[in-house]
């Protein structure tokens, strides 16, 4: 019974990109098994559920005081199930994987199921908007100042960003600093297809995550030349925008706040800051935030701006703020922190080429998803938010290969 429950999360494991890819429908019923047949593997061996890891204090204060925000929920439902249940779900997550990856050979095959989800989305995405629609859920693509957007089987462009910044620098790594001969050209190949996949959600958070990203893995390998074409690039990166981007960043003052935010993020920024000043402790409760939103909206808005009145924060940061206060930030942030300090141990100590590049590309698609939540309320949305704790499994899940070798 054990070994075929290590067969089924081993799996499980293997799939949860692709399902993420396709639906929510298939990443839930992925996720779920998952968690589920782990807790029955932990009950019938009689073992401990979290296993020790460095940030299960701060991850542990993290979810306390998302449940102790439900004090001042004005929607205790909303906050029960979409707030401290799908946290639980994640930290779930994040322990089923870490007790469940195997070996060198299990990580190859998490490698070549990603790649399998970029190919597939970045493929669609062309596909998308060159034909008109995509070929997974019919999705049409959007319009925005004259630019044709891909969304692939997501529901907005900025979405798919996301998703496709957040997978694509294990690629960029592996490509770059590890593989050689064919493998290398192939890896190149999905590196560049991922590119042309973020190039054509045209969102900025997104693009500039990618940039950090590589610039981050320039200076973690003292790679030079790469480094230099990275700073040429800024130089030309102007003269080669398309003319309607242009147009916008003159209509934006060329105020580069302006133009990476909107004036309507820029808007909904300020109310959500509005709505921390109002209970900056504790917040106004797990997954209550757009339906809080209304009560807060500044008369005028900035600029004149218009804003839904149920809407997210559009940064993680505020977004959490509001819901589970300034305390609550500052345990995600601690929580950070731990986790980079471990990822940063186990990638040097590694010897094995591949796992220390692995390593190494997963800590740049971390820090690419919380770039793009500077703009985005990424942790919330269902759909994409799993890959972040995903990832921080995997991350850590590497330090039993690394006490193993």
């Amino acid at each position: 019974m054990i070994n075929i429950l290590d067969g089924i999360i081993y799996w499980m494991i293997v799939l949860l990109p692709f399902g993420m890819a396709i639906s929510n429908g298939l990443m839930n019923s992925f996720m779920g098994a998952l968690i589920g047949f782990f807790l029955i593997k932990k009950v019938l061996k009689k073992e401990c559920v979290f296993v020790k890891t460095s940030i299960n204090i701060p991850l542990l204060a993290l979810f306390l005081i998302t449940c102790f925000s439900i004090i001042n929920s004005a929607f205790i439902k909303d906050s029960v199930r979409g707030g401290i249940l799908r946290l639980l779900q994640y930290i779930f997550v994040i322990f089923a994987i870490i007790d469940g990856v195997k070996d060198k050979k299990h990580v190859f095959k998490i490698v070549i199921s990603i790649a399998f989800c970029l190919l597939l989305i970045s493929i669609d995405s062309i596909w998308q908007v060159f034909i008109g629609k995509d070929f997974i859920r019919g999705n049409l693509p959007i319009i925005n100042i004259g630019l044709v957007r891909a969304t692939a089987s997501f529901s907005d462009a900025n979405v798919l960003g996301i998703y496709l910044s957040a997978i694509t620098p294990l690629f960029f790594g592996l490509t770059l600093y590890y593989f050689k001969a064919w493998k290398r050209i192939l890896f190149c190949f999905l590196s560049l297809l991922g590119l042309v996949g973020l190039a054509l959600t045209y969102s900025r958070p997104t693009l500039l995550a990618a940039y950090i990203v590589l610039l981050f893995l320039a200076i973690a390998k003292k790679s030079k030349v790469l480094i230099i074409i990275l700073l040429l690039f800024i130089i030309i990166a102007p003269f080669i925008l398309p003319k309607s981007v242009k147009q916008w960043a003159k209509e934006m003052e060329y105020n580069p706040i302006r133009f990476m935010c909107n004036d309507d993020r820029i808007a909904i920024f300020r109310n959500a800051m509005q709505m921390i000043k109002a209970s900056p402790v504790i917040g106004h409760g797990a997954n209550t935030f757009n339906k809080n939103y209304i009560n807060y909206k500044e008369k005028p808005e900035y600029r004149n701006i218009v804003t839904s009145n149920t809407i997210y924060a559009h940064n993680n940061f505020l977004h959490m703020a509001g819901e589970i206060g300034i305390v609550g930030l500052g345990l995600f942030i601690w929580l950070l922190f731990e986790l980079f300090i471990a990822c940063s141990g186990i990638y040097h100590r590694f010897k094995d080429s591949f796992l220390k590049t692995f390593s190494l590309s997963l800590i740049a698609c971390l820090i690419a998803f919380l770039v793009n939540g500077l703009t985005e309320s990424s942790l919330y949305y269902s759909r994409v938010a799993l890959i972040f704790w995903y990832f921080i499994g995997l991350s850590l899940a590497l330090n039993k290969l690394n006490e193993e070798k």
